[in-house]
Parts: structure tokens; C-alpha cells; sequence
């Protein structure tokens, strides 16, 4: 028997002064059996970053021809794709060709900076590809915040990031390792 998605529901107030972009989503987070805490925190905090009214969680984990989550225009065309871990290089290009933007978040420490070295140089040439890290200790403190009832905030400003919930502010950290150009 297959195992089910955990339903997470997250309130997640938005005050991106960086972008002038303010909203509270009310977002359903349905978490893979194989997705942990850790990974789940990783795609809220590149929700986040990214927001805006037309962003979507896509089936992710579930169907490995949507990204996790994505943007799309009025037309159906893809604005934004958004992919967390570590996607192979056909993959990253497959996505650039097919979004205005391509954003990936890689979050597992070691085996993140040994996959960047073995894949950079083939992708410097993607003008409209993001690289994002967030360290592993930033991870394990965004898993800290993971509930399934989340009230959050989430406060971006001068290109800081700060999350927090009733009890706890945490200053999230995350290293660019690709800018779009």
C-alpha cells in the first residue's frame, strides 16, 4: 500500500520590501513520504522568496515533469520554475528552455558544494538560471519551524530574509551561488 502525502497548512505573511510585495498566502503543503521537514521548509522559504499571487505548489516529488513549485502567465506559459536538491544537467537545461526563469535551491551541505564544482561550468551560459544554497545548519533551524498548523512571517529586506513563527524569529541565511544575469 502506498504511502500518503502529510497535509501541511501554513498562513505565510509576506512583507517583501526588496520587491514592494506584500500578501498572505494561505498555503496547503502536501509533503511527500520521502520529503522530510528539512526539504519542506527549503520549498516555503523559496515560496517566499519568490511570491506572488500566480506561484504554485506543483505535484513536485509526485511527477518528475513539474518542478516543485512554478509560476505561470495567463497564457499557460512558465514564468518561473522552481526546483530543490540536486537536478541533473539535462534537467536544469530541459527547465531553461522551457521557463522565462529557473531557480534552484540546493540544501544538503557537502554533497551540494561537490555538485555545484562537477556542474557549474556547463551551466554559466543559462542567462535566465538561479543557483541558491542554504547551508545545512539553516535547513535542521527552518525544520524548527515546520508545524502542521503554520502561522508565519516571513520579512525581506536589503536582500536579508527573516522567518518567524509565535514563538521564534530566525535570520535565514543562503548563498547565491548563481545570479540570473
Amino acid at each position: 500500500m502506498a504511502l500518503k502525502a502529510t497535509i501541511f497548512k501554513s498562513d505565510l505573511q509576506i512583507a517583501d520590501m526588496d520587491r514592494h510585495y506584500y500578501a498572505t498566502h494561505s498555503l496547503v503543503i502536501a509533503r511527500h513520504p520521502s520529503e522530510n521537514d528539512e526539504r519542506m521548509m527549503v520549498r516555503l522559504l523559496a515560496f517566499a522568496l519568490h511570491a506572488s499571487e500566480s506561484l504554485a505548489f506543483t505535484k513536485g516529488l509526485s511527477d518528475t515533469e513539474e518542478p516543485d513549485i512554478w509560476q505561470k502567465d495567463l497564457t499557460g506559459a512558465i514564468e518561473l520554475w522552481i526546483e530543490l536538491g540536486q537536478p541533473d544537467e539535462k534537467r536544469i537545461r530541459q527547465a531553461c528552455g522551457k521557463a522565462r526563469q529557473v531557480a534552484v535551491f540546493t540544501y544538503s551541505g557537502n554533497s551540494a558544494d561537490v555538485w555545484w564544482k562537477g556542474i557549474a561550468s556547463k551551466l554559466e551560459r543559462l542567462d535566465n538560471l538561479q543557483v541558491i544554497n542554504v547551508p545545512v545548519e539553516m535547513t535542521h533551524t527552518l525544520a524548527a519551524l515546520a508545524n502542521r498548523n503554520m502561522q508565519l512571517q516571513c520579512t525581506i529586506q536589503d536582500g536579508q530574509v527573516w522567518l518567524a513563527d509565535n514563538s521564534q524569529s530566525i535570520e535565514t541565511h543562503f548563498s547565491i551561488l548563481k545570479p540570473f544575469k
